[in-house]
């Protein structure tokens, strides 16, 4: 039984079903929908001794290496701390290996993951393998960010798009992880993860509507004058940055499309759509505008890990929420 998930099947078959392949592959989509399932699955089948048409056989000496991690003709590139770089050094080791017969004396297989991840000198050291592996090496980069990647590495790979699900088939597989949570809460979180079901499982068990509705609870008492920005920034240390300028990025695109529009249905999930509709008649477009400018900008630094004040970024973000309304 192939451990995909039901939305890849159709892919997977693209994948597993090729006459022959190549030397690499850039899996590109959004975060939370299961690329690196999809690669670990390629490289099982690429390194299995007796493949089947659409899995690894389970049984050979090469399956039994890979099930105990042990596997000396795999290797995995990623970051050695979440969320920081993949650096020069640890692409040179890679290249190392790749340069090595296989052990089995079959393929080896290299699994890149985010593939943005590596700095300039670790994605330029990297070309190199990418153009010319050594031997019968099949390299997997798999990307949540694709835009990241330099153009030539990209060009060096065969780019499978991996597209998010459909929203039926999202709620399905969800169904069967949350039987506890209703249609709409299923709903509510695959909105606030942007449509990625294993994104949506990640924030239920992250407790990110509890934190989302301490959020929107702030905000309004923030233009109700009940809370100062500094005191809102404070009682929200807990809760990520990047969670937060994503929410406030997110609700200052709606506000400017309500205004554009003022179509209803824009306005997104119901727990902020009074204060939007509220600060749509209240705030000039033009603020809006720049406010949308200054959080996409401090959005750029947290992912490109600024040396950043958590306490006066957030100061800031508020003070400029809380000046929107205002004379137009």
């Amino acid at each position: 039984m192939l451990d995909i998930y039901p939305w890849q099947q159709v892919l997977w078959q693209k994948l597993a079903m090729r006459p022959q392949y190549a030397h690499a592959y850039l899996l590109q989509g959004p975060a939370g929908i299961g690329k690196r399932v999809l690669a670990d699955q390629l490289a099982a089948r690429l390194l299995c001794l007796h493949p089947q048409a659409l899995s690894a056989c389970g049984e050979c000496k090469s399956c039994h290496l890979l099930a105990a991690g042990t596997h000396p003709d795999l290797y995995t590139l990623q970051p050695e701390e979440v969320g920081k770089a993949i650096k020069v050094d640890q692409v040179r080791a890679l290249v190392d290996f790749v340069v090595q017969t296989a052990h089995l004396g079959g393929r080896k297989v290299v699994v890149v993951e985010p593939a943005e991840g590596m700095n300039p000198n670790a994605a330029n050291a990297l070309l190199k393998s990418l153009e010319e592996p050594a031997g019968n090496t099949v390299m997997l980069l798999v990307s949540h960010q694709p835009s990241r990647l330099l153009p030539t590495i990209k060009s060096r790979c065969v780019q499978q798009s991996c597209p998010l699900p459909d929203e039926a088939d999202s709620l399905v597989w969800m169904q069967q992880k949350l039987p506890q949570l209703e249609r709409q809460q299923m709903l509510e979180l695959l909105v606030l993860a942007g449509g990625s079901p294993l994104t949506a499982l990640g924030l239920f068990e992250q407790d990110v509507v509890g934190q989302r509705g301490k959020v929107v609870e702030g905000v309004k008492k923030l233009l109700k004058h009940h809370l100062s920005p500094s005191q809102l920034a404070e009682s929200w240390s807990a809760i990520p940055l990047l969670l937060l300028l994503d929410w406030f990025c997110d609700w200052s695109q709606v506000l400017l499309r309500y205004q554009l529009t003022g179509d209803d249905t824009v306005l997104g999930l119901e727990d902020m759509q009074a204060v939007l509709q509220y600060l749509a008649g209240k705030s000039s477009q033009t603020k809006v505008l720049q406010m949308q400018d200054w959080l996409l900008l401090q959005r750029q630094k947290v992912i490109g890990r600024a040396n950043l004040n958590r306490s006066l970024m957030l100061e800031a973000l508020l003070v400029q929420w809380a000046s929107l309304p205002g004379p137009r």
